[in-house]
């Protein structure tokens, strides 16, 4: 069966966009959201494209510890599953909905996590297929 890893990075790319546009709409907790989303389906795209073939974890840190990849990608993947749950659910907080709690450097910094992940994941396909 054919590796959809290249399908995976395209749509994490896609979402990258869509978090740019997200973050200058000033929607601020959804920009946090899909950043991780962004950052989870380039993951998944460098595990697929390793040989696995079903990732069933949402967690960014998960995926990068079991693919033994450098603790930078760690980091920023521990800021990014931050945002899986608590930017879209209200019981996240003990009051008020998500988008109260954002701000527009949290989610420009989860932007800019989710393009130095992007383009670092990237890389390493490209190592891979050397």
């Amino acid at each position: 069966m054919k590796s959809r890893a290249l399908d995976w990075l395209a749509q994490a790319q896609d979402d990258l966009l869509w978090a740019r546009d997200t973050l200058k709409s000033g929607h601020f907790a959804q920009a946090c959201f899909v950043c991780q989303q962004a950052a989870e389906k380039a993951i998944k795209a460098l595990a697929f494209s390793r040989g696995f073939d079903q990732i069933k974890s949402h967690s960014i840190y998960e995926i990068v510890t079991e693919l033994d990849i450098n603790d930078d990608l760690k980091k920023i993947a521990q800021r990014l599953d931050q945002y899986y749950i608590s930017a879209r659910y209200p019981d996240a907080f003990p009051s008020g909905a998500p988008f109260q709690f954002f701000t527009e450097e949290q989610a420009a910094e989860a932007v800019q996590f989710a393009d130095n992940f992007l383009k670092s994941v990237t890389s390493h396909l490209s190592h891979d297929n050397e």
